[in-house]
């Protein structure tokens, strides 16, 4: 018995080096505008070579990861773009910024039910101002192919994802909205962009009504190159059924302005 824990100990303790090795790969920083700061976590390609232009990505957290330690946003998705063979295969910048403590990256609201209200608003939150202006400071200072930007984002970050491509709908190339939901009014600007919509159909956080809703609402708007993947009796943690998709990464990495 007690080999057994032992065991079971030191594994737990391999993973978790491991894990924290790879995120090691990702640099902390901060960006500051006036008296505002956001943490981020920045990926370079191996060799990076400002000579070059690499695709960048956007990677935007949910609720449980936002603060200001810039660790907590890496806890999901980030083992993707640290895989070595990922590496490899798709050279990209991929940042993973963190949003505050009781903020959001979407104007959303939600009642005493907890259910969520999508506000169809003109000024970005405070953490999608920043982000936005990080984006902008990005695409002047780094080899960023400026035609194959994209983000993805989970639960609240998928919300954000929606949000920023519908302020910056020639910017992005392709979005993965994860478990989130919009304004439907908003995807007019959207509906020629690549945006593959993924949902558990027993979430009970975000109900999959928001993605299909979207999804519906696209469509009718003539959108042809909108997919929507729905996980059968998966809940709130869609995310890992999406990453775990053979071809997550490629699809994002093949859509180009």
């Amino acid at each position: 018995m007690f080999k057994n824990h032992f065991l079971i100990v030191s594994l737990l303790v391999l993973i978790s080096t491991s894990l924290f090795s790879q995120n090691e790969l990702f640099e902390k920083k901060q960006f500051v505008f006036e008296a505002d700061t956001m943490p981020y976590r920045i990926l370079y390609p191996e060799n990076y070579d400002k000579t070059k232009k690499y695709p960048l990505v956007l990677f935007l957290h949910g609720s449980g990861e936002r603060g200001n330690d810039n660790e907590k946003q890496l806890i999901h998705g980030s083992f993707l773009f640290t895989n070595a063979q990922n590496r490899q295969k798709y050279p990209a910048i991929v940042v993973f910024p963190q949003c505050p403590e009781g903020k959001n990256w979407a104007p959303i609201s939600r009642d005493d039910n907890k259910n969520f209200t999508y506000v169809n608003s003109k000024t970005p939150t405070e953490p999608m101002q920043l982000l936005m202006r990080l984006l902008s400071k990005f695409k002047k200072e780094e080899a960023v192919d400026k035609k194959r930007i994209y983000v993805t984002g989970l639960s609240v970050g998928g919300m954000g994802t929606f949000d920023i491509i519908c302020r910056l709908p020639k910017t992005f190339a392709a979005a993965v909205p994860i478990c989130g939901g919009v304004s439907l009014k908003r995807l007019k600007k959207v509906k020629k962009m690549p945006i593959r919509i993924i949902h558990g159909d027993a979430d009970n956080v975000v109900p999959v009504l928001h993605s299909r809703n979207a999804y519906i609402e696209l469509k009718a708007m003539g959108a042809q190159k909108t997919q929507i993947v729905l996980f059968k009796g998966v809940g709130h943690n869609s995310w890992d059924h999406a990453f775990k998709m053979e071809d997550f990464l490629e699809w994002i990495f093949t859509k180009h302005l």
